[in-house]
């Protein structure tokens, strides 16, 4: 069976939406009830984050949802037992986005095996160089079908960006700036390094992030790419939601 996540981009080319959520967050068990909600609503993928306490990448308020949900009592173990049976009910490609550490103390193989098992298409992890994802790593991932997602931001060589593509499986996720998520972003500025990419013509397709957080910003990003990534926006409508469900209903409805 091929990957969700190409099925997904054979089928859709523009205006892919994928969302950020952080396991075991707000409460330990709304991993499913926010992901069903997700699905139900019309994000195209879900981005769930695996909490670390060291996020080098994710603004505060992805932080603070990731200590939240370390306190809830959120670990891998838990996640996957979570995860368990969750393919009976979501359809969407899912993701995993976290850090290394905790990936190497769970063992990459045994990660790559229980991913496989429960029915996650890929991961995401910011601080996995690419040399050793390539030659350590990438059997490993592959052998179990699943797809590295790797970033790129403005700062990023053509011949860098070139080698990623040739190792990327999935999508390529372009950052819009070299800071960490949450941060306001004017998408005008990005133009150049947007039009850059889309002129390389690579062989992924390419999801843009970090300050994509309402309609406009998504469709700025959807006129360069194939999609957009949101995560921060979203960890907020949650935060201060009184009913999940409806507040997913209408951050998503407000996006697309």
């Amino acid at each position: 069976m091929s990957n969700r996540i190409d099925q997904l981009f054979a089928g859709k080319r523009t205006g892919v939406l994928n969302i950020y959520c952080t396991a075991g967050y707000p409460e330990l068990n709304d991993t499913l009830p926010v992901m069903k909600a997700l699905q139900q609503y019309g994000a195209d993928i879900i981005e769930l984050g695996m909490p670390f306490s060291d996020p080098l990448a994710d603004g505060p308020v992805i932080q603070d949802s990731s200590n939240r949900a370390i306190r809830n009592g959120m670990s891998l173990k838990v996640l996957f037992e979570q995860l368990k049976n969750f393919r009976e009910q979501i359809h969407v490609p899912v993701l995993l986005m976290g850090y290394l550490n905790p990936v190497l103390l769970y063992g990459i193989e045994n990660f790559c095996k229980k991913c496989a098992e429960v029915g996650v298409d890929g991961v995401i992890l910011p601080d996995l160089p690419m040399d050793e994802y390539e030659s350590e790593y990438k059997q490993v991932f592959e052998q179990y079908g699943l797809h590295l997602v790797f970033l790129v931001t403005p700062e990023t060589s053509e011949e860098r960006i070139r080698k990623i593509d040739s190792l990327s499986r999935g999508f390529i996720y372009a950052v819009s700036s070299s800071s960490t998520t949450g941060k306001d972003k004017d998408m005008g500025n990005q133009q150049v390094y947007f039009e850059r990419l889309q002129s390389l013509q690579l062989k992924n397709p390419v999801l843009i992030g970090f300050g994509i957080k309402d309609k406009a910003t998504f469709d700025a990003a959807t006129t360069h790419s194939n999609g957009g990534v949101i995560g921060t926006a979203f960890i907020r409508a949650l935060e201060n939601a009184t009913n999940l469900d409806t507040a997913i209903q209408q951050f998503v409805a407000g996006v697309k």
